[in-house]
């Protein structure tokens, strides 16, 4: 009987120790010189991406690879439109704050509940 309550703390340790915190959600910064705004990403289950308060930015998919948040769309300006995909280091997450690295910068999020 101890054997087996044993294996099975050493089983749900690893499952906790090994479960990732789900990147779906609508994660908000505020907006640069205007800290009452906000803007962000809204990251659906099915891939799918939408801009939060940004129309020059319009973000249709994104996926995880591992540490990497990778995000596709079209930035939008000046009479033209030019498709992207970014790639961001997840720098760290829980479920309510997410940190993103990009070419020595760095974004702060905050998960909308």
């Amino acid at each position: 009987m101890k054997k087996t309550l044993t294996a099975m703390a050493a089983i749900l340790l690893a499952a906790a120790c090994g479960s990732e915190t789900s990147l779906e959600g609508k994660w908000l910064q505020p907006v640069p010189g205007m800290e009452n705004m906000e803007q962000g990403i809204l990251l659906e289950p099915d891939g799918r991406a939408e801009s939060v308060n940004m129309s020059t930015l319009r973000y249709h998919q994104w996926k995880r690879d591992g540490n990497k948040l990778v995000l596709s769309g079209e930035s939008i300006g000046n009479g033209q439109t030019i498709v992207f995909e970014e790639e961001y280091e997840i720098e760290k997450m829980d479920d309510s704050y997410l940190v993103l690295r990009q070419n020595g910068g760095q974004q702060e999020f905050r998960r909308q509940k």
